[in-house]
């Protein structure tokens, strides 16, 4: 194999790779964008029937683990009533295109009625997909206690939490 036929391929693989990001970041971006909207289909279509999403525990309606696509869609309903608008600022990518490894800068805010801000945060998503579809995501935020501020001032606004699959009404 000569040189030229080696640089040409590694010129290639990279430009791939860089198309890719640029790709996957239009695509989220796009679809948090619907989801500040309200609507969360196109977010919710991206995630495997058996993906699990885990957020931080604590005392709030997002804590623990999300497991199925319909406990998910529970999870972005409670987002989306909460008002919550979100930005992806950069993705990084690591693995193979049928088996990828993301790294999301995701930041986030809630503004309440009057227009007060409630919530403000800045996060870091690992996200696994499979074949094109998230099979694992999982939140880590800059300050946890945020979250629960925002739970105490939701609750205060009336704000009902969308229930779990086979979560009973206490």
């Amino acid at each position: 194999m000569s040189f030229p036929s080696i640089f040409t391929g590694a010129a290639l693989a990279i430009a791939g790779r860089a198309a890719l990001v640029r790709l996957l970041l239009v695509k989220f971006r796009r679809d948090v964008a619907r989801l500040n909207d309200g609507d969360l289909s196109s977010l919710l279509a991206a995630y495997a029937d058996d993906a699990v999403l885990r957020f931080n525990d604590g005392e709030h309606r997002w804590a623990g683990d999300w497991v199925g696509k319909a406990d998910i869609e529970r999870f972005l309903r409670n987002y989306t009533a909460a008002k919550v608008q979100g930005e992806i600022k950069s993705i990084a990518l690591s693995g193979a295109p049928w088996a990828l490894t993301m790294l999301v800068r995701f930041d986030d805010n809630a503004d309440g009625p009057d227009g007060t801000r409630l919530y403000e945060n800045r996060t870091v998503l690992v996200i696994r997909t499979r074949w094109g579809k998230i099979v694992d995501h999982e939140d880590f935020y800059v300050d946890t206690s945020a979250i629960v501020d925002l739970e105490g001032k939701l609750v205060e606004l009336g704000v009902p939490v969308v229930p779990r699959v086979g979560a009973t009404a206490a």
